[in-house]
This record gives structure tokens, sequence and C-alpha cells, in this order.
């Protein structure tokens, strides 16, 4: 298999299972594209080891063996992700030590660790992705990459957020509970469910949980939205589509709580596209 072979996976891997991410990959140029996909499609299987059935054991097995892989990784690597993210990573500074933080978050989800403040959730969001939009960051490339790390960070954590809020009963059906213990106890709310899989708290309990755990996803949005100033056009275009789509999801859940509860949220493919195409138009002065 050559190169051009794993970077083809690599952005099929991207367009079957990072839909949402994909149609802001799409606006990068080919090079910029290729590297970032190479990123996202290792960012993937991290993912879908820690999610994946089977024992606890077995999983840390895996994500442990994906760090001693990345250790290694170089020119004659055999797998197919790895050949294209060595390349990618000779060509742009892509921090490769930052996957050692989406790989320990992965294994916070495997050890069902939950979280007692916003302080302890922030944590894991900075891990399974902040390191991502850090790792983004070293492809996009930034005229102040200082200022532009920590806008990256923030930007994934507002992203992580999102998927938070869109994925409460799926998590929870799943044994999961990432919201704070402290904002569940604040809004009185056990996220408890019934014998059909519903919540039996109060509906004004949980819509007011929804719509404060939305602001603080919002507040974190509006700092990472600053990122877009330092970045390239192509580069600003691929962020903004993304994180325009995901605020986009956010607005959805908070507009409608009970629903989003009842249901995983998602956006229809004419909205994502027409975010997409506004992305490309730069931002509004």
């Amino acid at each position: 298999m050559t190169l051009s072979h794993a970077y083809r996976l690599c952005e099929q891997i991207v367009r079957t299972r990072a839909r949402n991410f994909s149609y802001g990959i799409r606006l990068l140029p080919e090079p910029k594209r290729q590297a970032l996909s190479a990123v996202y499609a290792l960012a993937r299987r991290i993912d879908d080891i820690g999610d994946t059935e089977g024992p606890s054991e077995q999983r840390l097995t895996g994500l442990s063996e994906v760090r001693d892989a990345l250790c290694r990784i170089g020119p004659g690597e055999t797998n197919l992700v790895l050949l294209a993210l060595d390349d990618a990573a000779r060509r742009y500074p892509i921090p490769l030590p930052a996957f050692d933080e989406l790989i320990d978050g992965c294994a916070a989800d495997v050890r069902g660790t939950t979280y007692q403040s916003f302080d302890e959730l922030l944590g894991y969001c900075r891990c399974v992705a902040g390191s991502v939009g850090r790792l983004s960051l070293g492809v996009f490339g930034a005229d102040d990459h200082r200022k532009a790390e920590p806008l990256a960070d923030a930007l994934g954590v507002a992203l992580q957020l999102t998927n938070i809020l869109r994925d409460v009963r799926e998590d929870r059906l799943s044994g999961r509970v990432y919201l704070p213990s402290k904002d569940l106890e604040r809004f009185g709310c056990t996220l408890d469910l019934d014998a059909r899989g519903r919540f039996t708290d109060p509906p004004d309990r949980l819509a007011a949980l929804v719509g404060h755990e939305a602001a603080r996803a919002r507040d974190w949005y509006e700092e990472g939205a600053r990122l877009v100033r330092l970045l390239d056009r192509r580069s600003a275009a691929c962020t903004m589509a993304m994180a325009g789509i995901y605020r986009s999801l956010l607005d959805r859940i908070a507009a409608d709580p009970l629903r989003a509860l009842a249901a995983r949220s998602s956006l229809p493919t004419w909205r994502k596209t027409a975010i997409a195409v506004r992305a490309v138009a730069g931002p509004r002065r």
C-alpha cells in the first residue's frame, strides 16, 4: 500500500465516521485536507476503542497499544492511518503528544469516571476535544500560535459540551453521566430512567438544567470563535463550518430541551451545507 492509499483511507473515514467535521475539512486545500483527515482518522480509531463493547481491561489495553504505536511511528509504518499521520506530521507541526490526552480521556470513559464539578468536566473536555483542537491547529497554522492555542482548546471544549448535551439520554442508557453532580443537585435532577428509558425528573427541572449547560457552552463558543481571525482564509472557513454546525446543533437543543433529551438531536444535510457555504464567504464584518 502507498501513501496515497493511506490518505484515501483517512479521507474515507472522515466522510463516513465524522460527517459533521467533513463539511469543514473538505474546504481545505488538498495537502491540509489530507493531513487533517489523518488526524481525525486516528482520533476516530481511539474513540472507537473506548466505545466498543467488551471487557474494560481489553479496551484499556487497546488504548495502550495505540499510545505505544504513536511512540514508534515512522516512515516504515504498516498501519495506513499511522502512515498518513506520520507523513502529515513531517509536513506540519502537528503536536502528536496531544493524542496522549485524547487517550487519557477515552480511558476515563472506559473506567466510568464521573465529574463532581464543572472544573473536573472541563479537564475531561480538554483531554478529548481540546486536544483535537490543538492537533488541528498544527495543520491550520496561525499568525500567532501562542494566542491561537488556547482558543483552539476553547473551541474543542465548546464542541464537546455540545456532544454531551446531544447524547445525555444515549450516554445514560450506557451507564454514563457526564454532567457535573453539583449541577444535577443544583437543579434537583437525578437523570434516573424509568422502565421505558425516559427520564423521571420533572420536565421543568430537566429543561432548566439543559438551559444552564447550553449557556455555558455558548460562552466557550464565543471564546473559541476568536481563533478564526488568526487563521488563513481556507483554515478559517474549515473552522467556521465545523463550529457553525455544532453551534446550530446546540441552539436546536436549547430551543427544545425535552425533545433533545428524548431523542438524539441532529441537523438536516441542507442545513449543514448552508452553514459550510456561509463559512466560505468568511466572517461577517
